[in-house]
């Protein structure tokens, strides 16, 4: 069952430090790339992923093209995709044992979401951090 209840939202919020941003966008009108820049201002390192934009700067960091060419481990992998593409995504997070999937408002897999839970990774589907942090009042890693 993904996590929905405040606790357990709050609790991985205030624990995440690193997030990978897959389906990140250069375009500033888009989500992806305004919720990028405001948990960058909470304090989060976000590293986009998106396979289009591999090797370009987007708001100070570096593009990847895959989950599996991140530079560092992140805490978890913040989906930005129809919910027909996240299977890859999710099966690769479970792979590289990253430790959360959180899936934006408008993306719900819950196959995916049971099969990364029964891999022991945390779910979060149907939401957005840059909601959550102020009406849960994470404390996040600026904070």
């Amino acid at each position: 069952m993904p996590l929905s209840s405040p606790d357990q939202l709050r609790s991985l919020l205030e624990n995440v430090r690193t997030i990978a941003l897959v389906g990140a966008s250069e375009k500033t009108h888009r989500p992806s790339h305004d919720v990028m820049a405001y948990l960058q201002r909470q304090g989060y390192r976000v590293i986009p992923v998106n396979p289009r934009l591999a090797g370009k700067t987007l708001l100070g960091e570096t593009v990847v093209a895959e989950l599996k060419d991140l530079p560092v481990p992140v805490d978890m992998a913040d989906l930005f995709l129809a919910p027909e593409r996240t299977d890859p995504i999710i099966d690769a997070a479970i792979e590289l044992g990253i430790p959360a999937v959180w899936m934006q408002i408008g993306v719900i897999n819950s196959a995916g979401a049971a099969r990364a839970e029964a891999a022991g990774l945390r779910v979060v589907m149907d939401r957005c951090p840059k909601q959550e942090i102020p009406r849960l009042g994470v404390h996040t890693p600026a904070a």
